[in-house]
């Protein structure tokens, strides 16, 4: 987990949400990856999917049974798709997501036992310190954001003040 949230921390310095994620086959490494949708202009960049593709490139198959995929944030449906699709033994997350969690917090992917593939998910490793990384962000960015408002309304209001050759 500990390498996914080092992936977390470049999405972050690229101005990302900060997601990050790792898949292993043993112990190996095979690729990380980590979100950028805004970057890429890509909706499906999320950090599970950029790692599955650079999996699949790597071993020169979609497939990848026997894997496990570490992401800091529970994966969303399409990603709990993806996981599927590629056969990952494994997912282990770290925060919950109660908006778009689909390993249990809003949906259960996973739990349909009519799919004919099954992934294993562990969930909440390391949470405290994932979510702690995601709702900095999130404050950040607010706080940008109410500064950004009150200094277009000072430049407005600076404006809209009387010349001093109207005076």
């Amino acid at each position: 987990m500990a390498l996914a949230q080092a992936a977390a921390e470049e999405a972050r310095a690229a101005g990302e949400v900060p997601v990050g994620a790792v898949l292993v086959r043993g112990d190996e490494v095979i690729a990380k990856g980590f979100n950028h949708p805004i970057g890429a202009h890509d909706p499906s960049a999320h950090a599970e999917m950029i790692a599955l593709r650079a999996a699949a490139r790597a071993v020169e198959n979609y497939r990848l049974p026997g894997c496990e995929l570490y992401v800091t944030l529970e994966p969303c449906l399409m990603c709990a798709g993806a996981i599927m699709h590629a056969r990952i033994a494994r997912v282990v997350f770290g925060a919950r997501d109660p908006k778009t969690g689909a390993c249990g917090s809003v949906v259960d992917a996973f739990a349909n036992p009519q799919l004919n593939h099954h992934t294993t998910v562990s969930g909440g490793v390391l949470e405290a310190e994932c979510g702690a990384a995601l709702k900095s962000f999130f404050a950040e960015r607010r706080r940008a954001s109410r500064e950004a408002r009150a200094a277009a309304r000072a430049a407005e209001a600076a404006d809209n003040l009387p010349s001093a050759e109207a005076l």
